[in-house]
């Protein structure tokens, strides 16, 4: 990642110029996935949970993880991580014919509209097809600038029984968005 000296003094970050890696977490990127979930959390959604949570939650994650989820991060050049999108089984009864989750996708703020977001999904879509998944849904904000960005990558709407909109959406066909991707 570049960096370039601003009017005021103040280091300005040249995104253009930065090389991205996606790769498959580790656990010993605990530490810096908890300081990122951290940050982006926040950008997102305002005050949350504390670096000290997010790292228990994640450690906690990878020591019982029984490989019903997966994790993608995205690393800066400088090996810095800057996003994530965690998959994991979704077997709950209340939204049927789903059976994969984007259960998180976050990037930070100053790398939005790079289309890592799309790599991600992408990433996720291609893993859960790997392991016989065919299908994808998520719950986010219902007021969320993003969702307008999952109906572009071919996501529907999920509305509760009573036809309010929460926040979710849905791939019942993840061919569809890999043929995309």
């Amino acid at each position: 990642m570049r960096f370039s000296e601003g009017p005021s003094g103040k280091k300005n970050l040249n995104v253009m110029s930065s090389s991205f890696n996606i790769r498959e977490v580790t656990p010993i990127d605990a530490s810096a996935l908890a300081a990122l979930h951290v940050t982006t959390f926040n950008e997102t959604h305002g005050p949350g949970p504390s670096f000290e949570v997010r790292k228990r939650q994640w450690e906690k994650a990878f020591q019982d993880n029984d490989n019903d989820w997966f994790c993608f991060v995205v690393e800066d050049d400088d090996g810095n991580l800057v996003g994530f999108a965690k998959g994991q089984l979704y077997n709950l009864s209340d939204i049927p014919g789903f059976s994969g989750e984007l259960n998180k996708i976050y990037l930070l703020r100053k790398i939005h509209k790079l289309g890592l977001g799309r790599q991600l999904i992408c990433k996720v879509a291609h893993e859960f097809a790997k392991r016989g998944i065919s299908s994808m849904l998520l719950f986010g904000d219902a007021n969320n600038p993003s969702n307008g960005f999952y109906e572009k990558m071919g996501a529907e709407k999920l509305f509760a029984k009573n036809g309010e909109f929460h926040g979710g959406y849905g791939w019942k066909d993840l061919q569809k968005l890999l043929a995309i991707c």
